[in-house]
């Protein structure tokens, strides 16, 4: 059977680390969507969908973002898989009846997180595991029929409803990654930036390495979806 093929919806306003990073990480053909341009598919002929993390919010009133909100969510209708990373979490969130607010805070750098759940998604990945985060937003309301999958002290790290994964952090991320996001954060404490890079070590990324593996988990479970609805149809 062929590579499945992703919908693959960046958010990132261009920066090139995005693409890259899911690239290295997701086994499967991406059809790439800049969708803070306002590019959306135009049609939903995907064996999954991946949307990506974003400096925006998933509550302004940019007309792009309230787009990218309705196809995720005529996407899950459609039973696509769908797996959202950071502000990609909080599309889901919106998209399948969720909320996600401001939290008042904003946690960077390498976090640990807590298992709430044996979900495949995290199938092979520590009860308690080390990730990098960086956001602001948080999901407040899970969607209703959403089992939470994943969580630490900021709040919600992981979900699921049906077909449908969301992850606050980021897996994706390498160190140059990690350190591009952290350097960017001006509007937090010089004390607090340092401090990030400070564990923006070998050590640390090696320990993250491990919540790779949900890439393919994910992947592996769009096509598990796929070969089911292919002798379905037989």
């Amino acid at each position: 059977m062929t590579r499945p093929r992703f919908a693959f919806l960046d958010a990132s306003h261009s920066d090139a680390n995005t693409p890259r990073n899911f690239r290295r990480e997701l086994d499967a053909d991406l059809s790439e969507f800049d969708v803070t341009e306002g590019n959306l598919p135009a049609h939903f002929d995907y064996d999954g969908v991946v949307v990506t993390g974003s400096s925006s919010s998933v509550y302004w009133d940019d007309e792009w973002i309230q787009d990218l909100v309705s196809w995720v969510a005529d996407a899950d209708e459609r039973g696509l898989p769908i797996l959202g990373v950071c502000f990609g979490h909080q599309v889901v969130a919106e998209a399948l009846g969720g909320t996600v607010a401001d939290m008042g805070d904003f946690e960077l750098g390498y976090s640990h997180i807590s298992r709430t759940d044996d979900d495949e998604l995290l199938s092979g990945i520590s009860e308690d595991f080390l990730v990098f985060t960086s956001h602001g937003d948080v999901v407040t309301d899970l969607p209703p029929g959403a089992t939470l999958l994943a969580e630490n002290e900021y709040g919600v790290h992981a979900f699921r409803r049906n077909h449908a994964f969301g992850v606050q952090f980021h897996p994706e991320y390498d160190m140059q990654t990690a350190e591009k996001i952290a350097r960017s954060k001006d509007f937090l404490p010089d004390e607090q930036i340092q401090s990030v890079l400070d564990g923006i070590t070998a050590e640390n990324f090696d320990a993250a390495c491990e919540a790779k593996r949900l890439f393919d988990n994910f992947v592996a479970y769009v096509e598990s979806v796929r070969a089911e609805a292919v002798e379905s149809a037989a």
